[in-house]
């Protein structure tokens, strides 16, 4: 198949890449990043472009199989006023060029990525696919982000959402983020260590998306573990398998103070089970938290 990728240089960008190049498909990564991700390969097309923007490379969308819709700048950062419609603009208006691209009556397949922060600070409550979304600034940036891809339908685009939780995985991503300071023995929960959080191995995430592709399903997916943890959990086990302590917490009041609005994001929670995967018959290779972390960290 013929399949084109926003975002395709990131950390899932760059994984599901080199697994379609592997099954043989033809893939096209429109990415604001110079080069191809480190990847070289004759089915492989890197195109640079700046997607939150029209532009030429709209031009590529027609006559695509699959589109996979990852784009969006990274949240791991301070959250000024400028970078949060960074944020925003990297995602919504990605989301709304791509599908304005597409032809009337197009047959394509879009697989689009939006966050389990669409369901707000969700406290102890679970929330399947159907509960509506929350309240915050990423749970709104996840409601207009999808509303965006939903108007594909309305050309004839098989349309299914993809919800991350945390994506934990070698080389990346938040393991990347969190690892060292545990290894310095500075780890720990943060806040109360109470809210719920949401995880998903990349291997599963990977997994996932194929069997979504090979399903003829649509709607709405948490791309999340069935095993459900707290943060102070996730914690402790990251702790462990690193041999290291986990009594370093991050009170909430400087978390607060010091990263502002992203510091108030990473004190909520969503309790958000995969429903809708394990509905159609998705089987996880990693559903619980420890056998996903020590295959990561080799533990």
């Amino acid at each position: 198949m013929k399949i084109l990728i926003t975002g395709g240089t990131g950390f899932v960008g760059s994984a599901l890449t080199g697994r379609l190049l592997a099954e043989g498909h033809q893939v096209m990564i429109l990415s604001s990043r110079g080069g191809s991700g480190g990847q070289e390969h004759a089915g492989l097309t890197h195109l640079p472009a700046d997607t939150s923007r029209p532009g030429d490379w709209q031009e590529k969308v027609p006559g695509q199989d699959v589109l996979i819709n990852l784009a969006g700048r990274s949240i791991f950062h301070l959250w000024s006023a400028t970078y949060k419609e960074q944020i925003r603009n990297s995602r919504v208006l990605t989301t709304r060029n791509l599908v304005e691209a597409l032809p009337e009556n197009s047959r394509a397949v879009l697989i689009s990525a939006s966050a389990a922060g669409y369901y707000g600070d969700g406290g102890d409550q679970e929330k399947d696919e159907s509960y509506p979304s929350g309240n915050g600034f990423l749970a709104e940036v996840c409601r207009e982000w999808e509303t965006e891809a939903r108007k594909a339908e309305r050309k004839g685009t098989r349309v299914a959402i993809m919800r991350f939780g945390v994506i934990l995985g070698a080389g990346g991503g938040a393991i990347a983020t969190m690892k060292l300071p545990f290894e310095m023995g500075l780890g720990g929960p943060i806040g109360s260590g109470r809210q719920w959080f949401p995880w998903i191995h990349l291997e599963d995430l990977i997994r996932a998306f194929f069997f979504l592709l090979g399903q003829d399903v649509h709607g709405i997916y948490n791309f999340t573990a069935p095993g459900l943890v707290r943060q102070k959990e996730f914690a402790k086990t990251l702790a462990e398998i690193l041999h290291r302590p986990a009594v370093m917490p991050a009170p909430a009041w400087i978390m607060k103070l010091f990263l502002g609005d992203f510091g108030r994001s990473l004190l909520q929670g969503q309790r958000v089970p995969p429903k809708a995967l394990l509905k159609h018959g998705y089987s996880f290779l990693y559903p619980e938290l420890r056998p996903a972390l020590q295959e990561i960290l080799g533990g």
